[in-house]
Parts: structure tokens; C-alpha cells; sequence
């Protein structure tokens, strides 16, 4: 828990001077997640947002990002509410469509912002075809990792630059610790990372760090159960008469089911489904006894929530339109309880 760290002289340390800077805890954290990912580095943050904040801040005045329509709420807040009033701009596509990609670059281009799968409709884009087309282009590319986790995705095998994640969710696991890590393979991004991580100062403390080592040692665990009790959830509320469309990737009637099949190793714990209108949507999560109506994914307990009013109420309503996050969709983050129990449960609320 050491802010400081006594030297043995001026300018001579011991790897650690300021905790800011380097603490042994976080890199201990940092070399766990790296190794998670396959990556040479690792930087951890103090959230999700801490880290996309420091990786945004390599990009200039002008420089133009393309990404992702179906995107975590909090990501289009950054992009559209803070970093354009610095000169930056932004391009909204269906990355899932490699040719939209393609189409909405210019030479200004400096990076594809990719979620796979997406937050909330769990589109997959094709990780490796992207980074093909932004790459000739001089551009790099980035992946929010966090619904797929390092256990059963890994970008930076795909062609990606550099992986995200909110590692509150399942990388922590328990809904006690927000973080945030950021991964690559390149010696000189890193540096540069490396330097804003510590001019930025969006670090985490070392019992966060602690935290969230001790969530890592359940991650297989956790997401292979938390995988297989979502797809037996998705192919009950396909069948259910109530349920108007069901967003996982693990359904045959997914449209990238392919391609998740290839990228993935199982489909994760996400599913997102639509019901006829606002006023259902309300009524059922209201009904839910062992769903918890709540923000936020990824651990033991399973979670219910409406995007439309909560995790993605910053996005204007014409872009969630656009985008087809609709007033009647409902996103859950299936935990590791019974499944016949999780199932049961909806279907008295959809009842």
C-alpha cells in the first residue's frame, strides 16, 4: 500500500520511486494480464474509461476516428461529449460491414475503434479483416475486449494494435473493484502509454490491483459456466412468444455467427433481447426476483438492465435508433447461479 518509496540516493531507486509511477502490486497485476492476453505489455488504470481516456490522448487536433455504431455508452461520451471539443472527429459505421469501414476512412484516419462483441447488440466484427483495411491505411486498431474476455478472445492474434478492457467486469468478477487495462504488443506505443499513464495519473491503488489478481484466478470458471448458462437462456427466450429478437452470438440465427464461432472460443455471458415496446421492457425487469436490476456486467451475479434509459442514455436517441438499440431491448449479464433457476425467473417476468 506504499506511496513512496525510500532511495538509496538521489535519482537511485529500486524500480520504485512514487506509486503513481510504478507500484509492485500493479505490475505484478499488469504481468498477470499481459500473460492473460498474450501481449508484451500491460497497463492497468483506475477503469475502463481511464484507460480508452490515456490511449485517445496519443491523437491530435484533426486526427479522425472510425468506429463501432453499437458501442458502449460511455465510450460515445468520451468521443462525442469531451475529445471533439479538442479538434478530434468522429465517424459512427456498422464495423460488423468491412466495406463501411473502408468507405468512412480519410487520410486523417489514425485509428478503428472496434467492441467484438458489441455493447449492448452483440454484433461481432471480423477483427482480422478490419485491422487488414485499417492497416493499409496507416491507421491502428483497438479493441475493447471486455465481453469477450482474454479467455475466450484474443485480438491482438487478430491484427489488433491495442486491447481494452474495463477490468471491473469479468476480469474482477464480484462487482467490488473498478479498473481498466490496456494491452500491446509494440515496444514504442507502450512507451508512449507508458509515459501518459503516468502524466494522466488514471491509476489504480495496489488493493485494487490485489482485487482484481484474486478475480483472475476464477476467470476460466467463471465464463465457461457464465457461457454455457447464457446460451441455454438465448435459445429459451427464442422460443418464447413474448420475446420479439434475441441478440447472442451463439445462436445459429446470429448473422456473424461464423465469424464468432472462428474468433471465440465459447460465445460469452451477454444476451440482449427485445420485447414489444418501453412500457414491457419496464415491466418485466420490474418482475425479475434473482436478476438484479443494476448497471455494469461480468460477475457472479446476473444482472438485468434497459440500455435505452441506463448504460446507454448519454448515446441522443436517434443515434440508438440508428444503431437499433431500441426502447424494448433488455440486456442481461448472466451470472453462474442454476440455469433452470435463471430461466425460470424470466420467464415469470415475460409471463
Amino acid at each position: 500500500m506504499a506511496t513512496t518509496f525510500a532511495q538509496q540516493g538521489v535519482g537511485e531507486h529500486k524500480g520504485f520511486e512514487y506509486s503513481r509511477t510504478g507500484n509492485p502490486t500493479r505490475n505484478a497485476l499488469e504481468e498477470c494480464l499481459a500473460a492473460l492476453e498474450d501481449a508484451r505489455h500491460c497497463l492497468a488504470f483506475s477503469s475502463g474509461l481511464g484507460a480508452e481516456t490515456t490511449l485517445m490522448l496519443l491523437l491530435n487536433p484533426g486526427d479522425h476516428v472510425v468506429y463501432m455504431e453499437d458501442v458502449y455508452g460511455g465510450t460515445f461520451r468520451l468521443f462525442d461529449k469531451v475529445l471533439k471539443r479538442f479538434g478530434m472527429t468522429f465517424t459512427a459505421v456498422d464495423a460488423s460491414d468491412v466495406d463501411q469501414v473502408e468507405a468512412a476512412m480519410t487520410d486523417k484516419t489514425r485509428m478503428v475503434w472496434l467492441e467484438s462483441p458489441t455493447n449492448p447488440l452483440l454484433r461481432v466484427v471480423d477483427i482480422d479483416a478490419v485491422s487488414e483495411v485499417a492497416h493499409s491505411r496507416g491507421a491502428m486498431v483497438c479493441v475493447d475486449n471486455t465481453f469477450a474476455t482474454p479467455y475466450l478472445q484474443q485480438p491482438l492474434h487478430l491484427g489488433a494494435d491495442v486491447v481494452v478492457h474495463s477490468s471491473t467486469k469479468y476480469i474482477g468478477g464480484h462487482s467490488d473493484v473498478v479498473g481498466g487495462a490496456m494491452m500491446t504488443n509494440s515496444d514504442e506505443l507502450e512507451k508512449q502509454l507508458r509515459f501518459h499513464q503516468n502524466a494522466v495519473g488514471a491509476v489504480p491503488s495496489p488493493f485494487d490491483c490485489w482485487l482484481l489478481l484474486r478475480g483472475v484466478k476464477t476467470l476460466a470458471l467463471r465464463v465457461e459456466r457464465q457461457s454455457e448458462n447464457a446460451l441455454e437462456i438465448a435459445s429459451a427466450l427464442a422460443r418464447h412468444k413474448a420475446v420479439k429478437r434475441v441478440f447472442y452470438p451463439g445462436l445459429d440465427a446470429h448473422p456473424n455467427r461464423a465469424i464468432a464461432g472462428r474468433q471465440m472460443r465459447m460465445f460469452g455471458g451477454m444476451v440482449s433481447f427485445e420485447v414489444a415496446d418501453e412500457a414491457t421492457a419496464f415491466r418485466t425487469l420490474e418482475r425479475l426476483k434473482i436478476f438484479a436490476l443494476a448497471e455494469s456486467l461480468g460477475a457472479v451475479e446476473s444482472l438485468a438492465e434497459h440500455p435505452a434509459r441506463m448504460t446507454h442514455a448519454s448515446i441522443p436517441a436517434s443515434e440508438r435508433q440508428r444503431a437499433g438499440v431500441g426502447d424494448g431491448l433488455i440486456r442481461l449479464s448472466v451470472g453462474v447461479e442454476d440455469v433452470a433457476d435463471l430461466i425460470a425467473d424470466l420467464e415469470n417476468a415475460l409471463s
